[in-house]
């Protein structure tokens, strides 16, 4: 008998599991929203759930603090973010370098760049949320220069071209910065267009 109650439990736990999960990632997603949307100020713990369909309590339970639902939504999605930019280019670098410039850049734009960015403000006057967020920044960032340097295959050993690589991230945070006030998209091809001309002379 304590067998088959063994493998009755098991059982359920399997859908509790996936019911967790898929909870954990409707409020990852609702808390990327709402930050986007509303700011740090007017997104709540609260206001998360209730976008998620699920009660605050539920919340916490994943998410023990504003903190550390905000951090792990931003988290999250970069990683989401990631992982398309790679899938993108599966065979790793591209000999289309312009793709990837353009691919590169557009992680900098829309909600989840907006999102990250109401982080940084916040971050910058809210004492426990800035430890978690300049580790977080710094995590996404080096994932990111990663990618960027698998997919330009660039070589860091020759001098200036890690500066590049750096310098055209920056850049692209800067059209994303561009873009939250106004359509950006035909001066960003522009300067799409001049960063692949100079990365294509700096990385040979």
């Amino acid at each position: 008998m304590g067998g088959v109650s063994t493998v009755g439990d098991r059982v359920d736990r399997v859908p509790k599991q996936d019911r967790s999960r898929a909870t954990r990632q409707r409020l990852l997603e609702a808390a990327v929203a709402c930050l986007a949307e509303h700011g740090w100020a007017g997104s709540t713990v609260s206001v998360v759930a209730e976008r998620a369909g699920v009660s605050r309590g539920a919340a916490q339970h994943h998410f023990p603090t504003r903190e550390d639902l905000f951090t792990a939504a931003v988290e999250y999605v970069a990683e989401e973010r990631s992982t398309a930019l790679r899938d993108l280019f599966p065979d790793g670098a591209a000999d289309d370098r312009h793709a990837v410039v353009s691919a590169l850049v557009d992680l900098y734009t829309g909600p989840l760049f907006r999102a990250a960015l109401h982080l940084w403000v916040a971050a910058s006057n809210e004492d426990q949320l800035r430890p978690r967020v300049t580790e977080l920044e710094a995590r996404v960032g080096r994932e990111t220069h990663r990618i960027a340097v698998d997919l330009l295959d660039a070589d860091e050993t020759r001098p200036g071209v890690r500066e590049t690589v750096q310098g055209l991230l920056d850049m692209a945070r800067g059209l994303g910065l561009a873009n939250l006030l106004t359509d950006d998209t035909a001066r960003r091809e522009r300067v799409v267009a001049q960063w692949t001309g100079l990365l294509g002379e700096v990385l040979g």
